[in-house]
């Protein structure tokens, strides 16, 4: 086995949106830990930036979703892969890894193919929901996939793909779930707790704010001692957020910008946009109803190529409707309202989808899943050497 310097140690790391750019942080802590003498060059967001030797740009907070808006970032995505083509051909690293964001990452996975570089997919997109012909291509272009679902590894091996489960890397950043009970004695006058989380993207966060705080003020009228949470991401501009609202805000009501998930453990019940906020909650036991509201074009594509029963992933897992989902002209303030008034009237529903909830946490694994990752990728490299 060859011996190699620092600078032959060196690993694009390619992440485009803000779960990933978590994701990714995590394993490059894991992967420095493990090898003090890697050197990370990378694409990715603000958690990633300060543990990389070369960061490049923070294309998570320009992350978009969907079929049509990402052709309006087309121009970045354009400079960027020139970029890492550039990269790719005159440092010749060891290793890439890109994380999710397949619309961006299936072109450089592409450039690293023809380059013969070796190349590992981190949180692997979710092609088993929609377009799974993709799974065939990600089989060719990727040495090995680091899955998030324990059913994944089946569903990859039969395009040809080396799909591992090793746990779902949220177990590394999530705290335990809190003793919590919904033992009552007069839930219309109770001190509930409402957690509000409109989404991460600002097309989301434009949609569903307002319903959301408006489901929030029907809420009040049969609860009037709700206290409502609306969770942002710690970059967030609340003066914006407020203004989409478009009125002043209930003195019952407060912005969060919650790092370690202390608060939104703390939630009675929690309205929520789909995507990996769902998962999390279901982590935490934090019972939710779900919502999503997509640009329209986008909702019409989704609506032909999904193949999936449901859009959230704690429904999926459970291969049940366990928790509500409201879609498009569904996700309206009132229905909203009335799912969470039927929780709070009937506090046994939230003990029971708790418990439901944390049966899921069982069945993802174990914490440690970055550094768990990092050593197969580092082995397998050792391997290739």
């Amino acid at each position: 086995m060859s011996t190699v310097t620092p600078i032959d140690k060196n690993i694009l790391i390619v992440a485009g949106d803000v779960s990933g750019d978590i994701h990714a942080a995590g394993l490059i802590r894991a992967l420095k830990a493990a090898d003090p003498q890697i050197h990370i060059t990378a694409i990715g967001g603000k958690n990633m930036q300060p543990l990389c030797d070369d960061f490049w740009y923070d294309l998570a907070s320009k992350g978009t979703n969907g079929f049509i808006e990402p052709l309006k970032k087309m121009p970045l995505w354009i400079s960027l892969v020139n970029r890492i083509r550039e990269y790719m051909e005159t440092k010749n690293p060891i290793a890439l890894i890109v994380v999710d964001f397949y619309g961006f990452n299936h072109q450089v996975l592409e450039m690293a193919f023809h380059r013969h570089i070796p190349a590992y997919y981190y949180v692997t997109p979710q092609v088993w929901a929609s377009r799974q012909y993709r799974a065939k291509k990600l089989a060719k272009l990727t040495r090995k996939m680091f899955v998030i679902y324990p059913f994944e590894p089946a569903f990859h091996q039969k395009f040809g793909g080396n799909a591992v489960f090793l746990g779902n890397p949220l177990l590394d950043l999530l705290p335990a779930p809190l003793e919590k009970t919904y033992d009552v004695k007069d839930a219309k006058n109770h001190a509930w707790q409402l957690g509000l989380l409109p989404g991460s993207r600002g097309g989301e966060i434009k949609r569903l704010a307002p319903v959301f705080y408006q489901a929030f003020k029907k809420v009040l009228k049969e609860f009037p001692n709700t206290q409502a949470s609306m969770f942002l991401l710690p970059d967030a501009d609340e003066t914006k957020i407020a203004e989409m609202i478009g009125e002043p805000l209930h003195k019952q009501f407060h912005f969060v910008k919650d790092k370690n998930y202390e608060k939104r453990s703390q939630m009675d019940f929690l309205l929520a946009c789909s995507g990996t906020a769902t998962l999390e909650n279901a982590l935490l036991g934090v019972p939710m109803a779900v919502a999503y509201k997509m640009f329209w074009p986008t909702a019409l594509i989704a609506g032909l190529v999904i193949k999936v029963r449901y859009i959230s992933l704690v429904n999926l897992l459970a291969d049940k409707p366990l928790v509500r989902e409201l879609i498009q002209h569904h996700a309206t303030p009132t229905a909203l309202a009335a799912e969470t008034m039927a929780m709070f009237q009937n506090p046994r529903l939230l003990a029971d989808m708790r418990k439901q909830l944390l049966t899921l946490r069982a069945e993802l694994g174990e914490p440690g899943v970055a550094q768990r990752a990092a050593q197969e990728i580092l082995n397998d490299l050792q391997q290739k050497n």
